[in-house]
């Protein structure tokens, strides 16, 4: 018993670090506080939300289909239930039953501290590991922005990957309970971008385990290690099932599914594809040096949200260009110029700030690839060189687009940046093995001894390349061609438009610069730290321990930057906030009429329209593609108002000249459904597409010619009639008259009872 409680105080101990350090990072949560996330909000995913879980409140259950974005869309995709036959909420054990955002940090941290545990390192390395992992940047940014499932998926990725090393490792019980375990939490997470990713790293680990088995023979172990890991993953998709089927019957409907029509301006042709296109797809992709922001936060500048400092060099550069310095500072804070200097700006995206996983385990890990000899050291990084070219997107397109066009599945997501939460785990794994090697392994100071020159030409070489890249690169962003081509001098000339990138430039390069030293100090400082215990100053553990409040230190002051304090709101408030309606949403609310919609011209990407209304805009990363090609023709520009009458567009908004909201009433909408007086048969989608925008579509319904040859010609009668009786999400009741039988319009995509859209 007492041997029991030895061996397990160090794990408890690990736990209760853990606990203190996630209740510290979110503080504001004791004052009872909630994170304020942009993308859970009104105009995020709880403004496309509401309706279905205001009908849930009333009926008991979430309806099938949700009324509140694009016109119309399968509810399930925005919320959805399920009942589980387990007696309690596993994510909250795991947790703890900590409040949000608490519990994500700690999750991800007793998930890598689980694989440290079976790599059999000593518990103060997987406290070390643990905290790196999940208090690497990349965490914090989307738990603020509002990507919870995203987190979640990340954090149980060691777990899942430690249960298929204990299989690996022939100890089959514990394995197959902490895999399916693991694949259970990774996959029921739901977030099958993230997931897809992990099993980049699991491929490439079981490759190299094989390898291994294959030289020794050992088949039989190979067909049990393949059996059971199969076991796992099958049990994992079985708790998955409801969410995994519905989604991918949807996909097959969705701008993710494919497209069968090229929209370019007013121009429509024909295509077939199977997945995003390219340039959707490779949004967000990082530019050829902002990989480096794991080992420098401030490589690219940090977030496009930033701007620059007021002692930018752009100041200076005005006034050499004869602009007077008082009004060159006013100048320069009007313009809110971004420090970030990235891939992710403009029409390419945003960046909320750096995947930084500390400047020690990047470090660490270099060094591991050099003097680690394992086959898992190959393993490792090859995936984490794959991740940083899959990162790059559309700016190493040709590698890319091959992926794109010939990986399974990989046309079906965006966002290459994302790649990168592959090394994200990688690294720090790396990293906890190689200060394992040196300070713990059999005849660890003996192989630090060996290889220390190894460390420092490493070192160097980290050092000469930073440094050929401060010298070398152009320090020009894609941001600089819009400051080219803004209007700055009434003559027409361009100086202050040159001096202003020339500023710029000059900041980029300061920055880098400064980066590079303070990732020179770091490496003195891992450097220090190895040569004190090669000289018995230092034990293993205290090199361990220095290296973890080092990280720690440093995580938490980058971390910050992006996840301060100020981010936390009263929860009263919050609510308040969200559940109070706008001047012009009171307007809207008056209207009782059980069917129309708002049109909120900014509105694209925004769901805050939908939180209270009936919108025809909104944003959901996987939208029908019938809509989205409406979207793409007739609502790039000013909306066609033949569309915007059909689609039962009662209200606009706009915004006037000062930028303030207006309401604009549109009396011509044309209701929940109407019979016409005529049918203009078309050739295919592509005239299809380009009629009903040229089209009364109150007399005339534009059909295929297909059709019209199953159904038959169907004519006109003027005494037709038909109302509206009841609308609910799921159900819609119409009462019509036709004495000879007539074609109707309805605003609602008609669905079959499985949900699935016609």
């Amino acid at each position: 018993m007492n041997n029991w409680i030895k061996q397990s105080l160090p794990h408890f101990l690990a736990i209760l670090i853990f606990l203190l350090v996630s209740v510290l990072f979110c503080k504001p949560v004791l004052e009872g506080k909630v994170l304020n996330q942009h993308d859970t909000g009104i105009s995020g995913w709880k403004g496309s939300a509401q309706n279905a879980l205001e009908i849930k409140e009333e009926t008991g259950s979430l309806p099938l289909w949700s009324t509140s974005v694009f016109s119309g869309m399968p509810n399930y995709q925005i919320a959805l239930e399920g009942k589980s036959a387990l007696p309690v909420d596993l994510n909250k054990v795991m947790g703890l039953w900590l409040p949000k955002p608490m519990n994500f940090f700690f999750i991800a941290c007793v998930c890598f501290y689980i694989l440290c545990v079976v790599l059999r390192f000593h518990p103060v390395i997987g406290i070390f590991g643990a905290l790196a992992f999940a208090y690497s940047t990349y965490n914090p940014l989307i738990i603020s922005g509002g990507h919870e499932t995203k987190m979640m998926a990340i954090a149980y990725m060691p777990m899942l990957l430690a249960g298929l090393l204990l299989i690996y490792a022939k100890r089959y019980w514990i394995g197959l309970a902490v895999a399916t375990l693991g694949a259970m939490f990774e996959l029921m997470a739901n977030h099958p971008q993230i997931s897809y990713y992990f099993f980049f790293i699991a491929g490439a680990l079981t490759i190299a385990y094989l390898v291994k088995w294959i030289k020794e023979k050992d088949f039989k172990h190979i067909g049990i290690s393949f059996g059971l890991s199969a076991v796992a993953a099958l049990i994992g998709l079985g708790c998955y099932a409801l969410a995994f089927t519905s989604t991918k019957e949807y996909a097959e409907y969705t701008m993710r599914g494919g497209k069968s029509l090229e929209i370019t301006g007013n121009e429509v042709k024909k295509a077939n594809t199977t997945g995003l296109d390219a340039s959707y797809a490779f949004q967000y992709s990082m530019s050829t040096t902002e990989p480096l922001v794991m080992l420098m936060p401030k490589a690219v500048g940090g977030s496009t949200s930033s701007p620059l400092p007021e002692d930018s060099k752009v100041t200076e550069k005005l006034v050499e260009a004869g602009v007077p310095e008082m009004q060159a500072s006013q100048f320069l804070s009007q313009m809110q110029l971004p420090i970030y200097w990235g891939g992710m700006l403009g029409e390419w995206g945003y960046s909320g700030g750096p995947a930084y996983i500390g400047a020690i385990i990047f470090i660490l890990a270099i060094i591991g690839f050099v003097v680690v000899r394992s086959p898992v050291k190959w393993a490792l990084l090859v995936v984490t060189i794959l991740s940083v070219l899959m990162a790059w997107g559309r700016f190493f397109p040709g590698f890319n687009e091959f992926l794109l066009s010939n990986l399974p599945l990989y046309n079906k997501f965006r966002a290459p940046s994302m790649a990168l939460i592959v090394a994200n785990l990688t690294m720090p794994l790396m990293a906890v093995i190689t200060v394992y090697t040196l300070c713990f392994a059999k005849d660890a100071k003996e192989i630090l001894k060996i290889n220390f020159k190894k460390i420092l030409y490493t070192l160097g070489g980290i050092t000469l390349l930073l440094a050929l890249l401060y010298i070398g690169q152009s320090y020009s962003s894609g941001f600089d061609e819009q400051v080219m081509q803004m209007q700055l001098d009434q003559a027409g000339n361009d100086t202050l438009n040159r001096a202003i990138v020339e500023g710029m430039k000059a900041d980029r390069q300061s920055m880098f610069g400064g980066q590079v030293m303070r990732s020179i100090l770091f490496m003195i400082i891992v450097l220090g730290v190895l040569y004190a215990y090669l000289k018995n100053i230092i034990k293993p553990v205290m090199v361990v321990a220095l290296l973890a409040v080092v990280t720690l230190i440093d995580l938490w002051a980058v971390d910050k930057k992006y996840f301060s304090d100020d981010q936390y709101i009263a929860k009263d408030e919050l609510q308040v906030a969200e559940a109070t309606p706008s001047p012009i949403d009171q307007q809207i609310l008056k209207d009782k009429d059980p069917h129309f919609r708002v049109y909120d011209v900014q509105g694209l990407n925004n769901n805050s329209v939908s939180y209270f209304h009936r919108s025809v805009r909104g944003y959901h990363p996987a939208k029908l593609r019938i809509y989205q090609d409406i979207i793409e023709r007739y609502f790039s520009g000013m909306p066609n108002e033949q569309i915007l009458n059909a689609l039962d567009v009662r209200y606009i908004i706009n915004a006037d000249q000062q930028g303030q909201q207006q309401l604009i009433p549109n009396p011509n909408a044309y209701g929940a459904a109407w019979f016409v007086k005529a049918v203009k048969p078309v050739a295919n989608e592509v005239a299809e597409l380009q009629a009903i925008g040229r089209t009364n579509l109150r007399d005339t319904a534009i059909v295929q010619q297909s059709l019209l040859k199953q159904n038959g010609n169907l004519s006109a009668d003027s005494s037709s009639t038909i109302s509206l009786t009841k609308y609910t999400n799921d159900e819609i009741e119409y009462i019509a008259n036709t004495p000879t039988g007539a074609l109707l319009y309805l605003v609602k995509y008609i669905t079959q009872q499985d949900g699935k859209p016609l």
